[in-house]
Formats: C-alpha cells, sequence, structure tokens
C-alpha cells in the first residue's frame, strides 16, 4: 500500500476501530462514525458532496473494482464514485452498525429501497420464497405480496414459521413492535425456527435504544431510518445492519441499481443518531403515561402500547377516528413517524391501505385503530389536545354505548 492510499485510508471512519473498547449506547451514539475526526483537526464530521473522484492511478482503480465487483467489500483507498459509496455515508453506516451490534450496516435511498435491496439479493441466488408474519408496514407487506419483485410469500403465526419453510426460502421477515398494532414477537424463538434461513427483522419502531435485534439471532435488522434515526421528519433514507458478507452483496445490489443515499442525507443520519437514545428514552416516557391515561378514558376501546416500551401508541376508539385525527390541534395529523414532534394517523386510511382490507383486519389493523407517534411536547399539553380531540368523536357518535378500555400488548 503506497503512502497517498495509506493516508486516506487513516481518513475513512471507523479506522482502528480495533482498538475501541466497548462503549455505553449512548456514547457509541455519539462518538461512533466519528472516531477520526480529532486526528484531523476537526469536531464536526464533514460533508462530502463529490459524485466523482480525481484518479491518477488507472491500474490500482480497475483492482479495486474488480475486488468490489468479485466481494462487494468497501474499496480500499480513495473513493471511486458516488454510486460506490461515499465517506459521508460510510460514517452514518459505520455508527449504527455499531449501535446495532453487526459488523457492517449499509445504507439507501429509502426503507423500501432497503427492503428491496434484501430481496434481490435471495432471488439472485435462487431464493424467491418468504415466509412473513403480519402485521408489517403496508408497503413492505404490498412488496411482498404483489411479488413486484419475483418473490412469492407465504404468510404464517411465529409458530407456523418452520412448517412453511421451503427449500427456496430465502428470507423470514417479521416487524417487532409491529406496524401498526404494536404486536410483539420472541426475535430469539422466531429465530431458532428459521433454522439457516436469514430472519430479517424489522426494528424501526424499537431502535436499538430498546432492542438489538442482532444479539437475539436476526441475521438482518431493517430500519426506515426517515423515522427515529433520522428523528426531525427531515430526511428519507433506509439502512440494514447484518454481517460483512450479506452486506457485500447489498453494496452490489446499490451499485447496480443505483439506490443510494445522499451525502447530505448520510450527514443528517449520523447527526440524529447522537440524539437517538436521549429522544427515545424522553419521548417513551411520555407515551407510556399517555397510555395510562387512553386506558382509563371510557371514550378509548382499547390500547395497545409495547412491553418493551416505545414512543409508539396505537389505540381504538368508541366514536369515529376521522373525527379524532380533524379534531387534533397540537398533534400533527400526518403519516411517519418518529420526530420530536408528535403524530397521528388512520392506518386503515393511509399507511396500510394498500393492504386488502381483509389482510389488514385479520391482522389486527381494525378500522377505528389510530396510530400514534409521541414526540418531545410536553405530556400535559398533548393530553389536552387528545383530550379534545375524543370529546369531538364521542360527539360526533352520541348516544352510543362505550365499554371500558383495556391495555393490550
Amino acid at each position: 500500500m503506497d503512502s497517498a492510499i495509506r493516508e486516506a485510508n487513516d481518513r475513512m471512519p471507523g479506522y482502528d476501530e480495533a482498538r475501541i473498547a466497548p462503549r455505553a449506547l449512548a456514547t457509541e451514539a455519539v462518538h461512533a462514525g466519528r472516531d477520526d475526526l480529532a486526528r484531523q483537526g476537526l469536531h464536526a464530521p464533514p460533508i462530502d458532496l463529490s459524485t466523482t473522484y480525481p484518479s491518477y492511478d488507472s491500474r490500482g482503480e480497475a483492482a479495486r473494482i474488480d475486488a468490489f465487483a468479485t466481494t462487494g467489500a468497501e474499496p480500499d483507498g480513495p473513493p471511486v464514485y458516488g454510486r460506490l459509496g461515499n465517506p459521508t455515508v460510510a460514517r452514518f453506516e459505520t455508527a449504527l452498525a455499531r449501535l446495532e451490534g453487526t459488523e457492517a450496516a449499509v445504507a439507501f435511498a429509502s426503507g423500501m429501497a432497503a427492503l428491496s435491496a434484501v430481496l434481490l439479493v435471495r432471488a439472485s441466488m435462487g431464493l424467491r420464497h418468504v415466509v412473513a408474519v403480519r402485521p408489517l408496514y403496508g408497503c413492505s407487506d404490498h412488496l411482498l405480496t404483489a411479488g413486484l419483485l419475483g418473490s412469492e410469500v407465504t404468510w404464517t403465526d411465529p409458530a407456523g414459521i418452520e412448517e412453511a419453510l421451503r427449500p427456496d426460502t430465502g428470507l423470514v421477515m417479521v416487524e417487532s413492535p409491529a406496524n401498526p398494532t404494536l404486536a410483539e414477537l420472541d426475535l430469539r424463538a422466531v429465530a431458532h425456527a428459521c433454522g439457516s434461513v436469514p430472519l430479517l427483522a424489522d426494528n424501526t419502531f424499537a431502535t436499538p435504544v430498546l432492542q438489538r435485534p442482532a444479539e437475539q439471532g436476526a441475521r438482518l435488522v431493517l430500519h426506515s431510518a426517515t423515522k427515529y434515526l433520522g428523528g426531525h421528519g427531515d430526511v428519507m433514507a433506509g439502512v440494514v445492519a447484518c454481517d460483512e458478507e450479506f452486506a457485500g452483496r447489498l453494496r452490489q445490489v446499490r451499485f447496480a441499481t443505483g439506490g443510494v443515499l445522499h451525502p447530505l442525507a448520510g450527514y443528517l443520519l449520523l447527526r440524529g443518531l447522537s440524539t437517538l437514545p436521549v429522544r427515545v428514552r424522553a419521548a417513551s416516557a411520555t407515551a407510556a403515561e399517555l397510555a395510562g391515561r387512553l386506558a382509563a378514558d371510557p371514550r378509548v376501546a382499547r390500547v395497545h402500547y409495547p412491553r418493551i416500551g416505545g414512543a409508539m401508541i396505537a389505540f381504538e376508539v368508541h366514536g369515529d377516528p376521522h373525527e379524532v385525527i380533524a379534531g387534533v390541534d397540537l398533534i400533527t395529523p400526518a403519516v411517519s413517524l418518529g420526530s420530536v414532534d408528535t403524530l397521528i394517523q388512520h392506518p386503515a386510511s393511509i399507511s396500510h391501505r394498500i393492504v386488502d382490507a381483509d389482510d389488514r383486519r385479520g391482522a389486527g389493523v381494525s378500522d377505528r385503530l389510530l396510530r400514534m407517534s409521541v414526540g418531545l411536547e410536553d405530556v400535559e399539553d398533548l393530553w389536552a389536545d387528545l383530550d379534545a380531540a375524543l370529546e369531538r368523536a364521542q360527539g360526533a357518535t352520541a348516544g352510543r354505548g362505550a365499554p371500558a378500555a383495556a391495555v393490550g400488548h
């Protein structure tokens, strides 16, 4: 390795990570992906917006591209082209892998681009069959059900996973807590049932703050990074945390299909990770308080809140859920989640509208279910807004009896 390439390696994120002792999650969230900055005389990570990079060593460049084509490993030395990789995005990938406890992570332009890449990797190996447990995010459900990438799906409950496996099964996919019902799975038991088939766990709702699926046997951990990882509603991205072997294949698919993450998005995501533990814990405390109040409210039929906690609440109302949506003021009626402000939406109308109505209801997504992503506002202000919206919905369906609410897991 010549001195120029060695110097470039010294500047790359994650350099000399073997010397970094294990650190607490909160510490990793602040420092992972930034370990090389002080040596460069920098405090904030730089944003590299280049789409291409000059190189006077075309023989060396050819060798590095050949190596990438063979294994998908990140090329040694200076970057080559934006579709092969970007130093700013690499910082985010390094940090997310450390938070999830995996060897690597590969970022994409959206969560759906990330899931599509996983399916394409398995399909390229002749393994097009997927076993999946509902509910999943509505677009994930649709991608599998419609066979848009040539995949075939068998839907089952957790107890039926092992029996549903076939010789051409390339993936088992679950989401826990699930979108939007917040149903939870025993990921360790699910991973055991998968045998040698890779388990993909969507960890968007929990984040590595509340659970690390790789520690429970999942080979692939999927995030819509648009949500909690970014945390401010201003970036769209997806990421898969996994072992280096699978990461190499994902990089090859990303290179071939072009589903790359923009460097500015990579910078915003790295910045978002630094406050992830603080945001998730603060929003979770408020969500737990609101879930308790909703469970005791006679206008609410049922509340779903995960055992592991979190900032997501799902609840079913006796009144018209559309009137609740129309009645909020402080809370924003919008799809998506994981931002610093509180959002509420009606899954049957928006996030899961694309799922067949019978399948949707069979997965527990009732027409009266509302999903709320709790932000960082004061709990009393949020409750006052919810109270007024529930009163509006109750008034719209006056005269209808309402049994006591129940908390569901």
